[in-house]
């Protein structure tokens, strides 16, 4: 059998990008399970949810958005550090850089390391790479909540931390009047978790709990199509759920029992592929997945650091 493919390497055709109008000044960019990004509109500026992997890829996004408004972008908010989700942020001339405090600490720790693990892993979202000028630092950064008055009768953008999952510090922009949440990389819909530096036990839990409670109409993912109305909102967080847990229970019981990580992969996998296997990046994710989740059921809390290495390692340990 032919060796796959590392991760998304040989992933190299164009995908469609959507552009959606949510609600009077709230846009969203779906692209086919590449990262989602959205913006909010103030009375007189702008807030960009997440940044895309390169300034250039910022530009292409921010291009179609100026067939909507011509307001400056006085935030840029991230919801959490990953290379593919920061590092276009040049290309939107913020004012400010939002983050939360933990996501400010991981960019110091691992940025250059996981900025060399995605372009490897994911090149096609890096377009032209070359216009990257270095690491985005967040300048206002926040432990909890954080609240930006939209003006006029537009209602306030809330900015929270719903605890750990995705990552450490993962945050969700909610808009109250509208019922709209940016969700980042919490819930996917319909496309697959990549779990490599997550949580798995807080986020299938209480934070994703936290993520339901908000009784949002419609929900934008990390990755996946935008869940429009309630049913549609919740199944895709029941899902986010469903695949933390069918990884929990097949690498539980497999590191339970003394096996291997090897084994956990090919069980997880297993269980996993009929109702996952179709979705966006789902073999790509899997070996990362399972590594980190055993990793946890070992005792190990923080995440080891991903570098280009280590991947390679992992993928060819796991993925054959």
């Amino acid at each position: 059998m032919a060796k796959k493919p590392f991760a998304s390497s040989a992933d190299l055709g164009d995908k469609k990008e959507t552009l959606e109008v949510l609600a009077d000044g709230v846009y969203a960019l779906t692209a086919e399970g590449d990262p989602n990004v959205g913006v909010i509109e103030a009375e007189d500026f702008l807030i960009a949810f997440e940044a895309r992997a390169t300034p250039k890829a910022a530009r292409d996004w921010l291009e179609q958005l100026r067939e909507y408004t011509d307001k400056p972008v006085k935030y840029l908010v991230l919801s959490h550090y990953h290379a593919v989700r920061v590092l276009g942020a040049s290309a939107y001339e913020a004012q400010s850089i939002i983050a939360h405090e933990k996501t400010q600490f991981l960019i110091e720790e691992r940025g250059m390391q996981d900025w060399a693990s995605e372009f490897g892993r994911m090149p096609r979202l890096f377009r032209e790479p070359e216009g990257i000028p270095g690491l985005t630092h967040p300048d206002i950064v926040f432990n909890d909540r954080l609240e930006i008055p939209l003006g006029g009768d537009r209602g306030s953008l809330i900015l929270e931390y719903c605890g750990r999952g995705h990552t450490a510090g993962d945050i969700v922009a909610w808009l109250p009047k509208h019922k709209i949440l940016f969700a980042g990389d919490l819930v996917e819909a319909a496309a697959a978790l990549y779990t490599g530096d997550a949580f798995h036990f807080d986020w299938s839990t209480e934070t994703l709990d936290k993520v339901k409670a908000y009784g949002a109409e419609t929900l934008i993912g990390g990755r996946g199509a935008v869940a429009h109305g309630r049913e549609d909102v919740d199944a895709a967080i029941e899902q986010t759920r469903g695949f933390l847990n069918g990884m929990k229970e097949k690498v539980g019981e497999v590191h339970k029992r003394g096996g291997t990580v090897k084994e956990a992969f090919e069980a997880t996998r297993d269980h996993l592929a009929p109702k996952f296997g179709m979705w966006p990046i789902f073999e790509h994710c899997l070996p990362f997945d399972v590594q980190r989740l055993w990793d946890e059921f070992d005792g190990i809390d923080w995440p080891r650091i991903w570098t280009d290495e280590r991947d390679q390692e992992v993928w060819d340990k796991l993925q054959d």
